[in-house]
């Protein structure tokens, strides 16, 4: 929320909440996100199994999607930590898209690009958009870190550090904020944020890097640092998951803290700000004050 204030009204007020390059960022994020979400469960259908170490021990694996007979027909199981649940018709056995018969894959082909099943392809989309997706990065942390905004915008301050039990309780009961508290993020949007580009994030591009045999081969010995190959393909897994968790979890709060609004500021950069109740109470005809417009850049730690 790099931002700027830009009142409209004495009662309404819009906000410059993102900036030109922060909203860029955020779209070629949405992009690289979705395929590579989607890429990535085309190569882990090749083989739907997961393992801990640095060799693939079929017999038991951590995670496994498959078909079982049962009852005389073909039945999706995914087993997790020896624990065998039924899924299927999603995970294990789905329609195959073509005349709707079940087949044994690990994820359903609504859920993998380019195609049903289509290897080779796969691989070189969820290569291609990976790199995309650490450029994309790494020019968001330059701009986060040289305009200020890391510092300014996503870290939290001691006094919001400790009001995240109301934080917590806010969101439960989902109350958002208005006026000026939402000029800027709370602080579990900070932490999960910070919890994203600096855990998650990384995790996952080192995770994925350390699946190539190449970098393996001429930088020789990192790997065993995450356990094995084996456990590097577990360690992606378990990143992409956490990543999708959040993407569904900022969805779900863009749509029930206004869906426009949100995504107005995402495509125009102008948020408009809720009011709070005492501008809503207040008697018609008394005019409220103006504010003093926001410095650029300024936005979360005003005097």
């Amino acid at each position: 929320m790099d931002a700027a204030a830009a009142p409209t009204g004495p009662t309404a007020q819009r906000f410059y909440r993102h900036r030109l390059p922060v909203r860029l960022m955020h779209w070629i994020n949405v992009l690289c996100l979705t395929i590579l979400l989607m890429s990535g469960l085309q190569i882990f259908n090749a083989h739907p199994a997961l393992y801990w170490g640095h060799d693939s021990s079929f017999a038991t694996p951590w995670v496994s999607m498959g078909a079982e007979e049962r009852d005389g027909r073909m039945v999706g199981v995914t087993r997790i930590a020896g624990h065998a649940f039924v899924t299927d018709g999603v995970l294990g056995v789905s329609a195959s898209g073509r005349g709707g018969e079940p087949m044994a894959r690990g994820f359903p082909s609504w859920a993998t690009i380019p195609g049903p099943q289509w290897l080779s392809m796969g691989r070189h989309w969820h290569f291609f958009f990976a790199w995309l997706f650490v450029l994309n990065g790494a020019a968001y942390l330059l701009y986060s870190f040289f305009s200020g905004h890391l510092r300014r915008d996503l870290l939290p301050t001691r006094e919001e550090l400790r009001r995240i039990g109301a934080s917590v309780r806010d969101h439960l009961l989902f109350r958002h904020p208005s006026g000026e508290a939402a000029k800027r993020y709370n602080v579990l949007q900070n932490l999960a944020y910070l919890a994203v580009i600096f855990v998650l994030l990384p995790l996952a591009v080192v995770a994925g890097m350390a699946m190539s045999p190449m970098l393996d081969s001429v930088l020789t010995g990192w790997v065993d640092l995450l356990g094995g190959r084996q456990s590097a393909r577990t360690l992606h897994f378990l990143a992409a998951t956490g990543l999708l968790l959040f993407v569904l979890v900022h969805v779900f709060e863009v749509v029930i803290s206004g869906v426009w609004n949100q995504l107005r500021s995402m495509i125009t950069g102008y948020y408009q700000v809720p009011q709070d109740s005492a501008s809503r109470t207040r008697p018609r005809g008394v005019e409220e004050t103006r504010e003093r417009p926001v410095v650029s850049g300024d936005s979360r730690r005003q005097p």
